[in-house]
């Protein structure tokens, strides 16, 4: 139960974490201010979206590193399942005992009997 739990929070984590760094400016991004195009850092107040975004996206990363060691030392200690197609080799059949020599049984032995031309 805690795996699956793990797993979806693991996922969501990851989900943000992308969204979070996607939303981010670029290092050049600070260029296009001195060009007019300031005005887009007021939502997330006057010091702008970095230190809201970098700091979020820190927690995230490390949550998920956190998520990601405590998953992999829960998968570590157990046996993987073997699965069926795993092996796809043709087994060996054992050959089928053989049949005598005539498929008819004979009661009694007959001589062969002359046919007229």
């Amino acid at each position: 139960m805690l795996y699956e739990v793990l797993m979806v929070v693991y996922l969501l984590v990851a989900l943000a974490l992308i969204g979070l760094v996607l939303i981010q400016r670029g290092k050049g991004a600070d260029m296009g201010a001195s060009f007019g195009a300031g005005a887009s850092n007021t939502v997330f107040g006057s010091s702008g979206s970095g230190n809201f975004l970098t700091r979020s996206t820190a927690v995230l990363a490390t949550l998920f590193f956190a998520i990601s060691l405590v998953l992999g030392a829960m998968t570590a200690g157990k046996e993987k399942q073997v699965d069926e197609w795993e092996n796809l080799e043709v087994p060996v059949e054992q050959p089928a005992s053989q049949p005598a020599d005539n498929d008819v049984p004979v009661t009694e032995k007959q001589e062969p009997t002359d046919v007229p031309n």
